[in-house]
């Protein structure tokens, strides 16, 4: 049950701007969940979600940092989880991420071996990843669009 609840935060957080525990109280709630304030606090903690702003100036919670990385979270999930954008340009592919998750995709991206590829520097929400040539950047490009699914 615990972990089938977390599950469900998890995709809740990457559905909807949630902003506060009792609005992820209603929302467990009212899909069926037993919970209390208490344990979704603790789901929150085990899961590691942080909040960052939002474009209102409103804070939501999201996966943080510490969450995603190549070791925990099979690829595909942690890239979906972070990216926000990605765009290629000659030799080069941009991806925007949300805040603070940067340098854990760039991390993830290293570790796939692609062919073409000669490196990637990450910033606060930011990877340029420079290719061997601009064929090799349009299938790296795809080949990350292909895991993130969302973008």
């Amino acid at each position: 049950m615990k972990s089938e609840r977390q599950n469900r935060i998890l995709e809740l957080v990457k559905k909807y701007e949630i902003e506060t525990q009792e609005e992820m109280m209603e929302r467990l709630r009212s899909e069926g969940f037993a919970v209390t304030q208490a344990t979704v606090s603790r789901d929150l903690k085990e899961l590691k979600l942080a909040k960052t702003l939002t474009g209102r100036g409103t804070y939501k919670y999201c996966v943080s940092h510490g969450r995603v990385h190549a070791g925990n979270l099979h690829l595909g999930n942690a890239m979906a989880d972070s990216v926000l954008h990605i765009e290629h340009s000659m030799n080069n592919v941009v991806i925007k991420t949300y805040p603070g998750l940067a340098q854990a995709v760039a991390s993830a991206i290293d570790s796939m071996n692609l062919d073409g590829f000669l490196g990637c520097v990450a910033g606060d929400d930011t990877i340029i990843i420079v290719t061997r040539d601009e064929e090799s950047s349009e299938q790296i490009g795809e080949r990350i669009r292909e895991l993130v699914k969302t973008v």
